[in-house]
């Protein structure tokens, strides 16, 4: 089974990301979620897009949080970091 198809489950955590920037607390939050369970959904509000474009959130949330960016589509992106120390890691 692929990432892509992994993301599409109804199982996989979802992350929602309003007003204001990028910041540490925004971070820890989804390093949190990546670190239990490898495979996030974040979804950008509208007043996320407000004071920056897409492309720019994804690069700062996906470089902070070390992550690979799987799949964008519309205003949501997939985000998969491998954590071998989970029981139930997904292994490809």
């Amino acid at each position: 089974m692929t990432l892509r198809k992994i993301a599409h489950s109804s199982e996989i955590v979802k992350c929602n990301v309003g007003k204001g920037n990028v910041d540490n607390t925004l971070l820890q939050s989804l390093e949190n979620a990546i670190n239990a369970h490898e495979l996030i959904k974040v979804v950008f509000l509208k007043s996320a897009l407000e004071s920056k474009k897409m492309e720019e959130l994804v690069l700062d949330i996906s470089s902070g949080i070390k992550a690979d960016v799987v799949q964008e589509i519309g205003h949501t992106v997939i985000l998969y970091k491998a954590n071998p120390k989970l029981n139930n890691c997904l292994k490809f």
